[in-house]
């Protein structure tokens, strides 16, 4: 039998626009709070790190976004615009009755939420991470694009396993494909995810530059430098424009770093979201 400890990952959920609201945590409840967005994939992103956060002393909280993962409830093309997600995120932080900073990290679309966030002061962000981030006018990516006519069928859950091989590479197995791909054998998941893709909008991030640029919170990008879409020369010329900015490049890895260098990352976002 394996022992749980407060490091171990948990997934539990709070009611959020009365819905379930689905995340997974690790370390003390009184712990320096780090927030962490998905995107296109859903929390399991996060779980390779979430570990070592904990370790660290901080209490990582990787949520599902409304429709999507183990969350609740229904995404429609209003509810699936980064700002409205931006400000989900705020109602489901207030259900946990999270005050004063927050540390902040995005992943893929995930990203763009966070940018939303930071940029107009919705949350008061100590830290901000981005790992494979949206960025500029990088999205959609073209095999989320398609999607934004509104197919809700076998279609999506073909692609996304097919995505999910793609950016696994070399570690793909039948057993984590599976798992990453589990919550789109849901026709509702299926919806939301589709909502979100149609509502995919690069002048989202792009509306945020001016912002961001005058943004003095210290950022961490961490980046796999073998993804096609969200490209390392974004991650490039972000750390360039935007002030207090680092770059981590992770060699031989894709869209999601952190399953392929899980030790490595895993130690860089405790580093930095360590008060």
């Amino acid at each position: 039998m394996s022992e749980t400890t407060e490091a171990t990952p948990l997934r539990t959920a709070v009611q959020v626009d009365g819905e379930m609201a689905s995340y997974l945590t690790a370390g003390r409840q009184d712990a320096p709070p780090v927030l962490m967005l998905h995107g296109t994939y859903w929390s399991r992103v996060w779980l390779p790190v979430l570990g070592h956060l904990a370790e660290a002393g901080l209490r990582p909280l990787a949520v599902d976004l409304p429709g999507l993962g183990r969350s609740g409830g229904r995404l429609s093309p209003e509810t699936a615009t980064v700002p409205a997600l931006a400000d989900w995120v705020t109602r489901f932080v207030s259900a946990l009755g999270l005050s004063g900073p927050i540390a902040l990290a995005g992943h893929d679309i995930g990203g763009a939420i966070a940018q939303h966030l930071l940029a107009h002061n919705l949350l008061e962000v100590s830290r901000f991470a981005l790992v494979n981030s949206v960025l500029y006018d990088s999205w959609p990516a073209p095999h989320v694009a398609r999607f934004q006519d509104g197919d809700t069928g076998e279609g999506v859950l073909a692609a996304r396993r097919q995505a999910i091989s793609r950016v696994l590479a070399g570690i793909a197995t039948e057993s984590l494909t599976a798992d990453y791909a589990d919550p789109w054998t849901e026709e509702r998941v299926r919806s939301s995810w589709t909502a979100l893709a149609g509502a995919a909008d690069n002048r989202y991030t792009l509306d945020l530059v001016p912002a961001l640029q005058r943004s003095t919170t210290p950022k961490l990008l961490i980046w796999g430098e073998d993804d096609l879409h969200e490209r390392v020369e974004y991650a490039e010329r972000f750390a360039a424009e935007m002030p207090r900015t680092t770059l981590i490049r992770i060699p031989n890895a894709d869209h999601i770093p952190t399953e392929n260098a899980p030790d490595q990352i895993g130690r860089a976002l405790a580093d930095f979201f360590t008060p």
